[in-house]
């Protein structure tokens, strides 16, 4: 019970994670038989970790090469400052902009939507609520992420943009926010979850040492609690960007596949991953100008998605680093005071 009145549960305690043995530990122990079963079981793990870099670097390559000679045609200058994209028509013309665009609204509209409520219901599984509750949340959580994409399309097709109609009128069958909505639902499981994670690194001392100074619950949190996991819950938002940036069934079948650049989110869009869709259905004939635009917009969302999962990736490491820059700095500065 703090000074206020209100009171903050320990959060649950997270499951501790065995380091396991050094690699050494597992070479030259027991029989000769299982010896040899080890040895083959490292060169199958070698092989299948060699499998998946032959596999990322021959998307990479291929991604590369078919770009490079689409670019040898279309200057990067025109894709990336022309305001219209009709590949396939009789003066076709490869401006990206209005697909970037699109993509962007969808994105931070998805943010919007699942980055608070996502937040919120971590904090709450974490600190307010029973075990009975959280057991029942969670699993409603872990139920929406299990959900296929097509299915969160047709939800957003037939009852979410009808709903919406009936607000505004003028609100086109295929719109953008009808897909912002359903995006944000889509990527909710991800901030929850990871952010849910981030809350369970935090130290329960922190909690106990702002509670013990009379701070109130809310202050705790507020001030202690977020601050300490702020690492983890940015790395969970960019993580679900990236998912967002990326979805394409959803898009398709609520925004559409209507080119043009807009800002309004009543109309229908084009996003990068909605093209993608519309060129994979063999349109263009293989070796054209036409055909290559469709891996120079793949290699543009590739570079974005594994830019956002890069930040991630850091802001999720900045806290151990800042950690182990304070632990190496303690002892020079007691060497300092003798």
């Amino acid at each position: 019970m703090t000074a206020d009145g209100s009171s903050l549960k320990p959060p649950q305690a997270a499951r501790p994670v065995s380091a396991g043995p050094p690699a050494s530990a597992f070479e030259g122990t027991g029989t000769a038989s299982r010896a040899l079963s080890e040895r083959i079981a490292r060169r199958f793990f070698q092989v299948c970790a060699m499998l998946a870099a032959l596999a990322a670097a021959a998307v990479i390559a291929t991604l590369a090469s078919e770009s490079a000679l689409f670019f040898m045609e279309v200057s990067p200058v025109r894709f990336l400052t022309e305001l219209a994209w009709t590949p396939l028509a009789e003066e076709p013309r490869f401006g990206i902009l209005p697909l970037l665009a699109a993509t962007a609204q969808i994105t931070a509209g998805a943010a919007v939507v699942a980055f608070p409520l996502g937040l919120l219901t971590a904090v709450y599984l974490e600190y307010y609520s029973d075990p009975r509750a959280a057991r029942i949340l969670t699993a409603a959580v872990i139920v929406l992420a299990a959900v296929p994409t097509v299915v969160y399309g047709y939800v957003a097709l037939n009852f979410v943009t009808p709903a919406l109609r009936n607000v505004w009128p003028s609100l086109e069958a295929y719109n953008g926010i009808s897909a912002c909505l359903v995006v944000g639902v889509m990527i909710l499981p991800t901030v929850t979850l990871l952010s849910r994670s981030a809350l369970q690194a935090v130290p329960p001392s922190l909690t106990d040492a702002g509670l013990a100074l009379g701070a109130s619950s809310a202050r705790v949190l507020l001030r202690g609690i977020l601050p300490a996991a702020s690492g983890g819950i940015a790395a969970a938002l960019a993580l679900a960007v990236a998912r967002a940036a990326g979805e394409t069934m959803i898009v398709t079948l609520a925004a559409g596949n209507q080119p043009g650049l807009t800002w309004s989110p009543l109309e229908g869009l084009r996003t990068l991953t909605a093209y993608i869709a519309q060129a994979s259905m063999g349109d263009a004939p293989s070796g054209t100008m036409e055909y290559r635009a469709f891996f120079a917009v793949a290699s543009v969302l590739f570079v974005i998605t594994y830019a956002v999962h890069a930040l991630g990736r850091w802001l999720a490491g900045g806290r151990s680093r800042r950690r182990d820059a304070a632990a190496r700095a303690r002892p020079a500065t007691a060497g300092a005071r003798r």
